[in-house]
């Protein structure tokens, strides 16, 4: 893995080279991967990463839960919350239900409901890497929207090259840092050869020039 030095100068390189925005931009990393056969899907993978510091931009996560569920979490900050009602509505209604897959950036749901959200929402949420977490009649789901609060998610398919939030311009350098080292940490593990497959890492921001992290 890179040290520390390295990752930092990228990340304030990135984030000082970036245009001034009316909005709030991402830091990002893309993670170029070299002596990978991606035609075999075992070498493919999509896995999500516990992030030290939560990302100040807040991601989208939907609860998909029965009555009781659903009113112990009305407050706690769910992007969305999905009944069953709502399930059975989007097997009629294929359109809404591709809206809400696209929308939300996580998804948990009651474990009894899962077959039921394989057959209204699974052909939607499967191919982007966001099938539900189930979790059992019993969960705090705040815990679970505490967690995906910090969690990024990683997927290598086709072509080689990873790209993963890591938090936004207004962070301190040294949480993106680390929420950086988190990532690479992931990858290389997933990596058949660890760190020998990976070719070059860029940070940029939402609407900034890549940096080459380890250049001068």
């Amino acid at each position: 893995m890179l040290d520390d030095e390295s990752l930092r100068k990228a990340i304030q390189q990135a984030i000082e080279s970036a245009p001034k925005r009316k909005f709030l931009e991402t830091v990002e990393l893309a993670i170029n991967l070299k002596d990978i056969d991606l035609r075999d899907p075992a070498k493919r993978f999509n896995t999500q990463v516990l992030l030290p510091h939560k990302p100040s931009k807040d991601v989208s996560v939907a609860l998909i839960g029965d009555d009781a569920m659903l009113q112990q979490a009305k407050d706690a900050g769910f992007a969305e919350l999905i009944s069953k009602e709502d399930l059975e509505q989007f097997i009629r209604d294929p359109k809404a239900a591709r809206k809400v897959a696209k929308k939300n950036d996580y998804f948990i749901s009651l474990a009894p409901l899962m077959p039921l959200v394989g057959r209204s929402l699974g052909r939607f949420l499967g191919p982007r890497g966001k099938m539900p977490t189930p979790i059992p009649p019993n969960a705090n789901p705040t815990d679970f929207l505490n967690r995906f609060s910090r969690t990024v998610l990683l997927r290598l398919r086709q072509n080689p090259v990873i790209h993963a939030r890591i938090g936004t311009v207004d962070q301190p350098v040294e949480d993106l840092v680390e929420n950086a080292k988190s990532v690479l940490a992931e990858v290389e593990r997933r990596l058949e050869q660890g760190e020998r497959n990976i070719k070059s890492i860029y940070v940029k921001t939402t609407m900034g020039p890549a940096v080459k992290v380890g250049e001068k």
